[in-house]
């Protein structure tokens, strides 16, 4: 009989360790941010209408043509004027960059942002474990990883990751390699350093497709403190639920839609196609498959199964209006009953729209990101934390809400995320100063006013007016 009962036991006992064990592991695969630091460049780096007048007429290659192209692109991009650009744009000689005003273009906003960062979370440099830098368009050697371990004279034993060519969605690539990291060691930090180079990218040809990035794309960076130590969840802001990858360069119409190339006069730009809609709409499409079971509740899940299942049926009996209009694919689920905010990348106004229009958001809902695009532009992988920055100005960010971060990159690749806060938030971070501001009365651009002269302009005998400064 005792032997019975010590064969009936050693299994239960295993049961408790394997659940023990589950436990355990699962605790130890928390990511928490601590703090994060948007960058905000000086005042003489601002731009303008007057300014970006004189960048676009000291480029001799465009015609009155690329010139009206231009405005129209301007006006309705959604961009403001006081968004920033390096300053090899106030030196003119972003024709003839050199790789020196790239990597001072980064070292600016690293020792910035991530001096402020650390200070505030009262963390030494020396206790970073893991440092993960994107910086899609910017390689040096040594890298740009080693340079701030070099100047923040971090731990020999410091894992560090620099990714590059990963575009506009590169923020989470790089928040996924600090969690698997994380799934292997216990109470770490890490450090999430995230921009673009701007200062060696202007493109000076006079292709559309490649004119189109220099009304997207503007200055910043975001640094962000990370860690899985479960004993400091009470100071974090955020608490990651899940991530979701979606990449479809398998597919040549999406790996060629956003690239970066030479035109027929070998200068460097950034070609954006017209199959860039497409190739964003099926893999936003793909990506929600797949995060949806994982943040929505079942009951929204049921309710999407037997609609679907109800429409399948009525096309079957025919009884389906053919040839009825066919507008912007809808998700069908409604996001918001798992999903208190959502962090859209400020990817232009287009993007921003048509991420509305899909999840049936509000104007509320969207107001985040059209105001970020509107004061900061298109920062690349960092537009994401300005826009949560400016829901944690406006005091929306409430203990146990979830936030919905969406980005899209080059590759084709359309990468999300769910946070949950863990606390009340409302410091504000880079819009601190400035949110009482916003939003404005209107988002119009004043370019129109200035310039929409152009577009009257007779191409046979189009020349500046004398008076034209900009």
């Amino acid at each position: 009989m005792e032997l019975f009962y010590l064969l009936l036991i050693i299994p239960i006992l295993y049961l408790f360790f394997i659940l023990w064990r589950w436990v355990t592991e699962l605790r130890d695969k928390q990511c928490y941010i601590l703090d994060y630091q948007c960058y905000k460049p000086s005042d003489d780096r601002m731009v303008g209408t007057e300014f970006c007048g004189e960048v676009i007429k000291r480029n001799k290659n465009l015609g009155l043509n690329e010139y009206k192209f231009l405005l129209k692109a301007i006006v309705s991009s959604g961009i403001g004027e006081q968004t920033y650009a390096p300053r090899i744009m106030f030196s003119g000689r972003e024709e003839c960059p050199k790789l020196e005003d790239g990597i001072s273009e980064m070292e600016e906003f690293f020792y910035d942002s991530i001096g402020k960062v650390l200070s505030r979370a009262g963390i030494s440099p020396h206790e970073i474990d893991v440092l993960v830098v994107n910086v899609s368009m910017l390689a040096a050697v040594p890298s740009l990883s080693s340079r701030i371990i070099n100047h923040y004279k971090m731990r020999p034993d410091t894992k560090s990751f620099d990714l590059a060519g990963m575009g506009c969605s590169a923020s989470l690539i790089s928040l996924d390699i600090i969690c698997n990291v994380f799934k292997s060691y216990k109470n770490k930090f890490a450090l999430l350093v995230t921009s673009e180079s701007l200062s060696q990218n202007w493109y000076v040809g006079n292709e559309r497709s490649m004119i189109l990035s220099n009304c997207l794309f503007r200055s910043g960076g975001c640094a962000i403190l990370l860690t899985n130590n479960k004993a400091l969840k009470h100071q974090a802001m955020f608490k990651l639920k899940c991530l979701v990858r979606t990449h479809h360069g398998a597919k040549d119409e999406s790996y060629g839609c956003c690239i970066q190339k030479e035109d027929d006069q070998g200068r460097m730009g950034f070609h954006l196609s017209k199959t860039l809609p497409k190739a964003a709409t099926r893999s936003f499409v793909d990506n929600l498959r797949d995060i949806a079971p994982k943040i929505l509740p079942v009951l929204e899940l049921l309710r999407f199964m037997v609609v679907s299942l109800v429409k399948k049926w009525n096309l079957r009996l025919g009884s389906a209006p053919k040839g009825a209009p066919q507008g912007p694919i809808k998700a069908g689920v409604n996001f918001k009953s798992g999903v208190d905010h959502f962090c859209i990348h400020t990817g232009g106004k287009a993007v921003i729209d048509g991420i509305g229009v899909s999840l049936d958001l509000s104007e509320y809902d969207l107001e985040p990101a059209r105001i970020t695009l509107h004061r900061y532009g298109n920062t690349s992988a960092s537009s994401l934390w300005y826009v949560l920055a400016y829901m944690e100005a406006k005091k929306r960010l409430k203990e146990g809400n979830r936030v919905l971060m969406i980005s899209f990159g080059a590759g084709f690749k359309c990468n999300s995320c769910l946070w949950e806060v863990v606390r009340d938030l409302g410091d504000g971070n880079v819009w601190k100063d400035e949110i009482d501001r916003f939003p404005p009365k209107t988002l119009l651009n004043p370019y129109l006013a200035k310039y929409g002269w152009i577009q009257d302009e007779d191409p046979s005998t189009f020349k500046f007016p004398d008076d034209f400064k900009g």
